[in-house]
């Protein structure tokens, strides 16, 4: 699994299931999702991934299968060359939300987020690299708590901006 999932990652964001993969003539590996991850996981606009497919690492990105509405695991084909999955064939996933979640923030920065619906979706967005540099800038005032509040709402101003990462000084 993901090196970076923690043991308390609660076991019911957990999806499990067999499909059938589809390998194009490019080498690129579909993986249809049988689950609304809206549902399962909570409204994003975006569902960064890590798990297992036929016992392989991965890491990805859900996305829109088409009309119908479903999602589907697009897979590179360097990572189905690894893999070694045929056209059709049948596989054994385990999928979880990849990074830190809404539900294991502080609590002042999940209110923050939550009074902020705009902020809060872009930050759910994100991949788990972004994520985990604004946790570590807002952690980093352990020595100077004051800073807290004052990062937290900077946060939140860059993340209702659309930006990825605050400005390095």
């Amino acid at each position: 699994m993901d090196p970076n999932r923690t043991d308390d990652t609660p076991a019911d964001l957990t999806r499990r299931f067999t499909t059938s993969v589809t390998v194009d003539g490019q080498g690129s590996t579909y993986v249809p999702i049988p689950f609304d991850p809206d549902d399962a996981w909570g409204h994003k606009l975006r569902h960064h991934v890590a798990g297992e497919l036929g016992g392989c690492e991965l890491r990805g990105v859900l996305e829109l299968a088409g009309e119908d509405g479903g999602h589907v695991l697009v897979l590179g084909p360097s990572w189905g060359r690894h893999a070694g999955l045929q056209d059709g064939a049948p596989v054994e996933v385990v999928l979880e939300p990849e990074g830190p979640q809404r539900s294991d923030l502080a609590p002042d920065l999940a209110a923050a987020l939550e009074a902020s619906p705009e902020a809060g979706a872009f930050f759910d967005s994100l991949a788990q690299f972004y994520r985990v540099a604004y946790l570590r800038w807002i952690d980093a005032t352990k020595r100077h708590p004051e800073q807290r509040q004052l990062r937290i709402a900077e946060v939140v101003r860059l993340l209702e901006e659309g930006k990825k990462e605050r400005a390095r000084r």
